[in-house]
């Protein structure tokens, strides 16, 4: 059993975090800013509301913690890379008592067959764009980090994630989505959970960027 703290623990993607996590046995502290969004949590989760971006609330929480998730549900300002710096400075200071960190990032991050970033296309979403920036910035703040911050950047695919059916089945691959014979893409936000406790349970992918999919 492992000490799991997830920051952002509100959010859909988060709350499948949280119900992995406790399935699995696992002591889960849930982070989020929102109380009303923790309201539907596994009763076994520890919920505790606080800024995520908070230095004092990250350092608390990674005191004797074993994994930090940082799952943030969309972002007013760069909430992604302020949590991504915090954790950072927080990780180097604990030394070889700080967590592993396993950050979930943005589906435009990632390259389509052109090589191109998603983000940067003209058919990536003009609404979704800032997040997808800042995540770029998390991913750059996480790259830059020295010593012994431990960190895995994995990243859902652009389109078609969200709820929906449990498979217990996962693909991954590195800068491009995983992708089918039919040029499909896609996973629920309930395997994308699976993927996410695997990698906190036996690293794979450690100080890399990631991605999963069917």
């Amino acid at each position: 059993m492992a000490r799991i703290v997830v920051l952002g623990a509100g959010g859909q993607v988060g709350r499948s975090i949280v119900a992995e996590a406790v399935k699995r046995g696992h002591e889960v502290t849930a982070v989020d800013q929102d109380q009303n969004q923790m309201k539907s949590l596994p009763r076994k989760a520890n919920a505790m509301t606080g800024d995520v971006t908070s230095r004092d609330v990250v350092a608390q929480q990674a005191q004797g913690a074993d994994v930090v998730v940082i799952a943030l549900a969309g972002c007013a300002r760069p909430e992604h890379a302020n949590v991504a710096r915090v954790m950072v400075d927080v990780a180097s200071k604990l030394g070889n008592k700080a967590p592993s960190v396993i950050h979930v990032g943005n589906g435009g991050l990632l390259e389509n067959t052109d090589g191109e970033r998603i983000v940067d296309t003209q058919e990536f979403p003009a609404g979704e764009r800032k997040e997808a920036l800042d995540q770029a910035d998390a991913l750059d703040v996480l790259r830059a980090a020295k010593g012994s911050v431990k960190w895995s950047f994995i990243t859902p695919p652009p389109r078609n994630f969200g709820p929906g059916r449990r498979r217990e089945a996962y693909r991954t691959a590195g800068d491009r989505p995983v992708m089918d014979s039919q040029g499909n893409m896609g996973i629920s936000h309930e395997d994308f959970a699976i993927a996410v406790l695997d990698e906190a349970e036996k690293p794979k992918f450690r100080n890399k960027r990631y991605t999963v999919g069917y």
